[in-house]
């Protein structure tokens, strides 16, 4: 068995021995320094938006080893996850079409454009390991995940509530960039590469998701232009195709250039960009509101952000929290947690949403549950 102990990986970077953990809602400042790995919840209150919507958490935790992430392997660990048969929704078929269909009424009378509306599927799993502190093996499912579904923005943070500091337990295969930041002698780069269209093959990609593409990949350009020298933001590149485990999506990418870097430069990053616009809607604000409206389980890290900063270097990468599992101990055992979602338009149709939700679960789910 091997007990869990604190750790975080995530693009190249492998981090152990957390010594410290701080609320970004309260002192986004502290990612000016050093080097943090960072989990947001969707929820969190970090945006400029005033939509409501429940509270969530923001959080970075500093640890005292890092280096080069190793080349991915099992390491002799063995997922134990829940059983296929034990996952439950937070909404049903039913409910689903239904919020799909409010959704749709709304963007007729004009309240919004565009609104992604997402299920929370959940399968109660107890910890594995010795001594009162056992939690699940995060490194086993990332392990799994990366075998079995590898992704380009893969994540995992896992502080363990025995580890005396604030718990987290992320395990992501997102294949979404959140937002990049490169410095450089001649500007600081900020980036994004939304991701709106989902299909099995590139023929299954429809005009309803090209158009669902371009309105986002504006929403992001706006959001940029925020803290970005005017006249610098720029699609570089629209409507990509891009082949992932078990499906395809549509990749916009957008950068620009920084126009203050600095103390202060990630609260006015986040607090122009979050939560990401691929997994809220158009206006943000309208579809913040209405999330809150219809989906009745919060989301947690799930459309939030996970992967580090490092302000002493000037580089960052955050990826869009989709794909994501997340265990948290309810008092009776635990629960594992997974997020899926699908961009409602008035082109959508309500049972077509639907079977993308079902797509992006089916592969990660299946790798999660129970032990192959």
């Amino acid at each position: 068995m091997h007990e869990p102990t604190s750790w975080a990986a995530f693009a190249g970077r492998r981090a152990s021995r957390a010594v410290e953990c701080v609320d970004l809602s309260e002192q986004p400042e502290r990612l000016d320094s050093g080097l943090w790995f960072v989990v947001a919840d969707f929820e969190a209150d970090l945006g400029r938006d005033g939509a409501t919507r429940p509270g969530g958490r923001a959080r970075a935790w500093r640890f005292a080893d890092v280096g080069p992430a190793p080349a991915p392997g099992s390491d002799g660990r063995s997922w134990h996850g829940p059983a296929p048969s034990s996952w439950a929704s937070s909404l049903d078929r039913d409910s689903y079409v239904r919020a799909v269909a409010t959704v749709r009424e709304r963007v007729r009378r004009g309240d919004v454009y565009q609104v992604n509306v997402c299920r929370v599927l959940s399968a109660p799993l107890a910890a594995t390991g010795a001594g009162a502190g056992a939690e699940p093996d995060a490194a086993a499912l990332a392990a799994r995940l990366t075998a079995g579904n590898p992704a380009p923005y893969a994540a995992a943070v896992h502080v363990p509530a025995a580890s005396g500091l604030d718990p987290v337990w992320v395990v992501s295969a997102s294949p979404e960039l959140y937002l990049s930041l490169e410095a450089a002698p001649g500007g600081t780069s900020l980036a994004s590469g939304p991701i709106k269209g989902t299909a099995r093959t590139p023929s299954g990609l429809t005009a309803k998701d090209r158009a669902e593409n371009v309105m986002i990949t504006d929403l992001v350009r706006n959001d940029l232009q925020r803290v970005c020298r005017p006249g610098t933001v720029d699609v570089t590149d629209l409507l990509s195709v891009e082949e992932h485990p078990g499906l395809v999506h549509l990749v916009s990418r957008v950068r620009g250039e920084l126009l203050a870097a600095g103390p202060g430069l990630w609260a006015r990053a986040l607090e122009a960009t979050f939560p990401p616009g691929s997994v809220s809607g158009a206006p943000k604000s309208s579809a913040l509101r209405l999330i809150a409206e219809l989906e009745p389980t919060a989301r947690g890290p799930y459309c939030g952000a996970v992967g580090w900063v490092d302000g002493d270097a000037g580089r960052a990468e955050l990826a869009v929290g989709i794909r994501t599992f997340w265990w948290e101990d309810a008092g009776d055992g635990g629960v594992l947690r997974f997020g899926t979602g699908a961009g409602i338009t008035w082109g959508s149709d309500p049972e077509r949403e639907w079977d993308e939700t079902e797509l992006k679960a089916d592969r990660l789910v299946g790798l999660a549950s129970s032990e192959r």
